[in-house]
């Protein structure tokens, strides 16, 4: 699985967006060759497992906007727990991804799915994704029907993917950003929304009335 933390830096004269996104999953799922395709548009099979945290950088447009997404990618091994465990703190996004070919990866997606609801914010955006959808049938352990239906059971959207083929890997990754962009949009307006109104009707009425009588004085 990939765990995706998304933090935004706006600026007041700046029209770009800064998504910051850490990787995170059990070793052998594929998420350093998904971050390596959707960051460079390449694949590779010899990578070695992650020790400790990686990443890259890539600048997208997303409706108008430009977007600078940085994913991190982390380490699954459990002795790397505590580490990427920090990188819930303030999540924005989280990318959950599993291997289709090994039932266990996915199965234990409802584990990292409890450790979001403790350490994450409650309005993160979450997909999951099933990565190397592109191996031999006769190699699947994880139905296409048992992702959608966990996807739908905690109300998130769901992929599979190949970062082999790169089926998907460019939905998956815009997916989660717009999701992001959606809900830091609407939080915005919320926020303009609750803005004080210093003038209202009833003082520039006063102010009027105010201003009536000095001038008939």
């Amino acid at each position: 699985m990939v765990y995706l933390v998304v933090t935004r830096l706006f600026s007041e004269y700046s029209q770009s967006m800064y998504f910051w996104i850490p990787a995170l999953g059990f070793s052998g799922v594929g998420k350093s060759c998904l971050l390596l395709r959707f960051s460079d548009g390449s694949f590779t099979t010899s990578f070695i497992t992650t020790i400790g945290i990686d990443f890259k950088i890539r600048t997208v447009e997303l409706d108008g906007k430009r977007i600078k997404l940085q994913i991190w990618d982390t380490a699954g091994q459990e002795r790397f727990r505590t580490i990427t465990t920090a990188y819930y703190r303030g999540a924005m996004g989280i990318l959950l991804v599993y291997d289709v070919t090994d039932e266990a990866s996915f199965n234990n997606i409802r584990n990292w799915i409890k450790n979001i609801e403790q350490h994450a914010s409650d309005n993160v955006s979450k997909i999951l994704v099933g990565n190397k959808a592109d191996m031999d049938e006769s190699k699947r352990a994880v139905p296409t029907s048992k992702g959608q239906a966990l996807a739908d059971e905690y109300g998130i959207q769901f992929f599979e993917a190949s970062a082999k083929t790169n089926m998907n890997v460019e939905q998956v990754f815009f997916s989660i950003a717009r999701d992001i962009k959606q809900r830091l949009s609407e939080a915005d307006s919320k926020t303009e929304g609750g803005t004080i109104k210093i003038n209202t009707e009833g003082d520039a009425s006063a102010a009027a009335g105010q201003n009536s009588a000095c001038c008939g004085s």
